[in-house]
């Protein structure tokens, strides 16, 4: 019996997911014994096979098994994602796709993503600008219209 689409087709994805592969900014490399995979059943599409198919993933890098460049970097990662991190461990989940190794990658991309995004340096110091003379002189206005409301609700001088 013919099958519709792609019949007899063996070919398969190959995975994007590398383990001790990811490289983030300043060449820090994540190894793979600092990377806790954890999987489970997902909410959501799939059919009858959504109950019997572990393809929630949950990936968690501890940051202290990761080699910083300099122990600025790593600070800079901690503040930056205190509110995300338990024990300086750092967690993400991922279930918005049907199979389990592309839930393996999307939490990849989330994880690298949010590590670039704290190694980044910080952006340049802002510079305070004076007020412009249009400003001033309407702040000046302002002032003097609340005064003038304010001096109309006093009680006349008695003479």
């Amino acid at each position: 019996m013919p099958r519709c689409g792609t019949a007899g087709s063996t070919s398969r994805r190959e995975p994007d997911v590398t383990p001790g592969l990811i490289v983030l900014r300043g060449g820090v490399v994540v190894p793979d014994d600092a990377l806790a995979w954890r999987f489970s059943r997902s909410s959501g599409p799939g059919g009858q096979g959504v109950n019997t198919t572990d393809s929630r993933v949950e990936l968690s890098v501890d940051l202290d098994g990761i080699a910083w460049a300099s122990e600025a970097q790593r600070e800079r990662a901690v503040v930056r994602l205190a509110h995300r991190l338990h024990d300086e461990i750092l967690t993400v989940a991922a279930s918005e796709h049907r199979s389990q190794l592309r839930n393996r990658e999307a939490a990849v991309a989330r994880i690298t993503a949010l590590l670039d995004e704290a190694l980044a340096p910080p952006g340049p110091p802002r510079r305070a600008a004076r007020p412009s003379r249009a400003s001033r002189e309407r702040r000046k206005a302002d002032e003097q219209r609340r005064r003038s409301v304010k001096q109309l609700r006093r009680r006349p001088p008695e003479r």
